[in-house]
């Protein structure tokens, strides 16, 4: 199985801790039908040995020449295959696109860098590793850290994103490598639609976590390979940190059950809140919450009716509705709002 890029990041930590000579390679830019995306990494040691693939098997072996070669010398290289090149025909790359790679040795101070970025990572922070490509010069920027960077705009835009990437600043180079955390759904509720919802939201590479304290429910075979916590919300919730990269559905209909969630949601920074129910039920809803304390700007991020209005009837279709919702949310696209608009 083709390494993750994760853990490609994990291994050149432990080969240079372990005083591996070591040099990274990394896909910077693509043109038209380019084998592997941007961010894409390859892990090469002094010996030849790699991890990774910049090119799904087209130029690797080009790219490590040349990053053994960056290995003895110490320095960093910009390296363009393209269906013209002779390299790149003997190495198969005929699909018709181009790529640029960034090759890159890794000396005490990256090491440290890198640590630090696989760190944020391990920790679900989002933040940005830049690297000026001509001098090699990098510098970690923590999300907290960001409005105050010089740089702010082009990294809250990426970061939003979720894409690493080049961007050209003060006229110079810069790779951003952008650690945004896994998209996670939190179901609270193990019923028919969570059910549904599971499969397709593992289809979009979202991270599915479902909570419900009645263990009739919440069973591995009702939803296998799914993470499942038969617990309350109030007990389970904590230790997730829910973050803006979390999105929380809410399915039982149950009010003490929902609730919990919904209390949870509202006081972290969810980029999604969503819960089933009439109309009716949502005003009862929203008499309960300000009961608790929250106020009308707070509830205004509750999506009730939950799912996009496409008729949706079966549990299926109210998955599917749902799904692309949270997905607009997440691309902040408001397809509500157009549609009332439209109306």
């Amino acid at each position: 199985m083709l390494a993750s890029d994760e853990d490609i990041l994990r291994k050149v930590q432990e080969w240079t801790v372990a005083g591996r000579g070591a040099a990274l390679a990394t896909v910077v830019e693509t043109w038209g039908s380019a084998p592997r995306p941007v961010g894409s990494h390859l892990v090469i040691d002094g010996d030849g040995n790699f991890l990774g693939s910049v090119s799904g098997g087209c130029v690797e072996g080009d790219v490590v020449t040349e990053a053994l070669d960056v290995i003895g010398t110490g320095g960093r290289r910009m390296l363009e295959f393209g269906i013209a090149d002779e390299t790149a025909w003997r190495a198969g790359l005929s699909c018709g696109g181009r790529i640029r790679v960034y090759v890159e040795s890794l000396d005490a101070n990256q090491a440290a860098l890198l640590a630090a970025f696989n760190a944020e990572r391990a920790a679900r922070n989002p933040c940005v590793l830049i690297t000026h490509v001509t001098s090699g010069e990098q510098r970690l920027v923590r999300a907290a850290d960001i409005a105050a960077d010089p740089m702010a705009d082009v990294l809250e835009e990426r970061l939003r994103l979720g894409k690493s990437g080049m961007a050209v600043w003060g006229g110079e180079e810069f790779f951003l490598t952008i650690q945004a955390p896994a998209t996670r759904l939190v179901a609270i509720g193990a019923v028919h639609i969570a059910q549904a919802l599971a499969p397709i939201a593992k289809l979009v590479d979202f991270d599915m976590i479902i909570i419900d304290p009645r263990t009739a429910f919440a069973t591995p075979e009702r939803f296998p390979n799914v993470e499942l916590l038969a617990e309350w919300p109030d007990v389970a919730l904590p230790a997730l940190r829910l973050d803006r990269y979390t999105a929380m559905v809410l399915l039982t209909h149950d009010p003490r059950i929902d609730d919990q969630g919904l209390s949870h949601a509202l006081r972290a920074d969810c980029f999604y809140i969503g819960a089933l129910g009439s109309s009716k039920t949502h005003a009862k809803r929203l008499e309960r919450m300000r009961a608790e304390g929250f106020g009308e700007k707070e509830l205004a991020r509750i999506h009730a009716p939950i799912g996009l209005d496409i008729g949706a009837v079966s549990p299926a279709e109210i998955a599917i509705a749902i799904l692309g919702e949270i997905v607009a949310a997440l691309r902040h696209k408001s397809l509500r709002a157009t549609s009332e608009k439209a109306a």
